[in-house]
């Protein structure tokens, strides 16, 4: 089975069942499948098809799924891109991926021009708008408009025959220390933890998924397969950055399932009204992209019951999902990750891969359909994480008795202060748990005497609720080991952040070395 066959069928089923709502309408299955078949046709049409690169640069919208599935219906690779990617970023990303086609909008022009002045490869534009800027035009490109492809496009079926082990997507990894990297997926690897995630989440065609998550990111993506396998319904807002805008629209369109990052939630409690809500469709809700405090899990359980909460654990590299945590037990097992998902194995190794003992810390591993096949272009770093038939996730933990799973902290997340070895996780859970305290994020600095002194970055909920250095020290005597407390604070408005939620400490630590 290939990807692109979960919106193939699911039009055959139900072709007037409306399948996604975006900007105060919906499309219907039909619909979506028809102009994938017009996109597909024109790509086929400019020489592009089986193993060529398409790059889509686009937020959350109809054309972002057309595009998506249509690229994969002619047996193309899709490159889905941030949007937020400068001119520099975006030339790397389309020259790595060797991307012969690129699918954007005009407002991201002022990215693009620059960076089609050094890409290689491409040689197909598609953009919302006929126009476009003579530095555009006066290149050799093929180049067209949705519109006009998806009203004068042919509609047979474009189909190339693939297989499942052929190569679906490669999605950039965000990049917060060194190079991105690209994760290359097959159909197999995704279609394999889509069915895994549907299974757990017990989704049906009554579904409707609330998308707030960027469709780059691979749990955004994850949002989007699971539902269109199922027959389901996508609701697309992309206006997060006003939160009380999207608990009218989950209200509104009557959503069943709500997914978000940790930041997704804290802004949700800390920053919107949604206590004032009740959410009478609302079954599930979902937490990945991070670990989240076993203090705001709590919240979060408890201010969308009796919606369930399944906390879940995963990576790019294993097409989303690894583990999850089944509701009913959440109060028995507050701050687990749970156990494998469907069709996975999942355990705590040595550097070898051997499996250790419940209660010892070691590296999490992982083995499954739905692991990549490597990096795109960059052998050395695929056997760094993929030895001896697993993945190594670059995550330290531990199972219980009862073989639940708990995260340590990154491996190269660790901080040595003084000879001792300290996980910024622990110390980030500390301190969140302290009232008034928003997010924090803690990095290792450089000290003549200890090699290592940690330094500790705190939002508070609100800039002048009293949360100070004092308040904090205080608090984390009473819940931590003195040689486990930071030496340095700062508190501040926000933290640096990729378009995923997760918060980019290379960049607070390169702020720290150039003061």
């Amino acid at each position: 089975m290939q990807v692109n066959h979960f919106l193939e069928i699911s039009a055959q089923k139900y072709p007037a069942k409306p399948a996604v709502w975006y900007q105060n309408r919906w499309q219907t299955y039909g619909e979506i499948d028809l102009l994938t078949n017009k996109l597909g046709n024109y790509l086929k049409d400019c020489k592009i098809g089986k193993g060529d690169r398409v790059a889509l640069m686009l937020e959350n919208s109809f054309d972002y799924i057309i595009g998506y599935y249509a690229v994969l219906k002619i047996g193309a690779i899709a490159v889905p891109l941030n949007t937020e990617n400068t001119a520099e970023s975006l030339a790397y990303f389309l020259n790595d991926s060797g991307a012969v086609s690129l699918l954007t909008k005009t407002r991201y022009l002022k990215q693009v021009i620059p960076a089609l002045e050094k890409s290689f490869h491409l040689r197909t534009l598609i953009t919302d708008k006929e126009i476009l800027p003579d530095p555009v035009n006066n290149r050799r490109f093929n180049h067209t408009y949705f519109r006009e492809i998806f009203e004068h496009g042919k509609d047979a079926y474009p189909g190339i025959r693939s297989i499942d082990v052929d190569i679906a997507s490669i999605i950039y990894t965000s990049g917060s220390t060194g190079k991105p990297k690209g994760v290359t997926l097959t159909h197999l690897n995704i279609v394999s933890n889509t069915r895994s995630i549907v299974q757990y989440l017990s989704l049906s065609p009554h579904d409707r998924i609330m998308v707030v998550l960027p469709f780059y990111y691979i749990y955004g993506k994850s949002l989007l397969n699971t539902h269109f396998s199922v027959g389901g319904s996508v609701v697309l807002d992309n206006r997060f950055a006003y939160p009380n805008v999207i608990l009218e629209t989950m209200k509104n369109a009557e959503v069943t399932g709500f997914s978000g990052v940790p930041s997704t939630y804290m802004i949700l409690l800390n920053r919107s009204v949604v206590r004032k809500y009740k959410f009478d469709s609302l079954r599930y809700v979902t937490q990945a992209g991070g670990a989240m405090a076993v203090k705001i899990q709590k919240e979060v359980a408890n201010v969308f019951s009796p919606a369930k909460l399944f906390v879940m654990y995963g990576a790019t590299e294993a097409s989303a999902r690894l583990s999850y945590l089944d509701p009913n037990v959440l109060t028995a097992k507050w701050g687990s990750i749970g156990k494998a998902v469907p069709n996975v194995n999942l355990f705590v190794a040595d550097a070898k891969g051997n499996r250790l003992p419940s209660g010892e810390i070691g590296e999490i591993v992982a083995r499954g359909s739905n692991i990549m096949i490597g990096y795109w272009n960059d052998p050395d770093e695929t056997a760094g994480v993929l030895k001896n038939g697993l993945y190594f996730t670059g995550d330290l933990g531990r199972m219980d008795e009862d073989g639940y799973l708990y995260v340590a902290g990154r491996i190269k997340d660790m901080i040595k202060v003084g000879g001792e070895r300290i996980s910024a996780k622990e110390v980030e859970e500390a301190i969140s748990e302290i009232n008034g305290v928003h997010e924090v994020a803690v990095i290792g600095m450089e000290d003549e005497t200890l090699g290592e002194t940690m330094k500790a970055f705190i939002v508070p909920r609100e800039m002048s609720n009293g949360v100070n250095e004092n308040v904090v020290q205080t608090a984390l005597r009473k819940k931590l080991p003195l040689y486990k407390i930071p030496k340095h604070y700062s508190f501040c408005e926000n933290l640096p952040r990729n378009e995923s939620g997760k918060i980019l400490k290379n960049v607070l630590k390169e702020q720290e070395e150039n003061l």
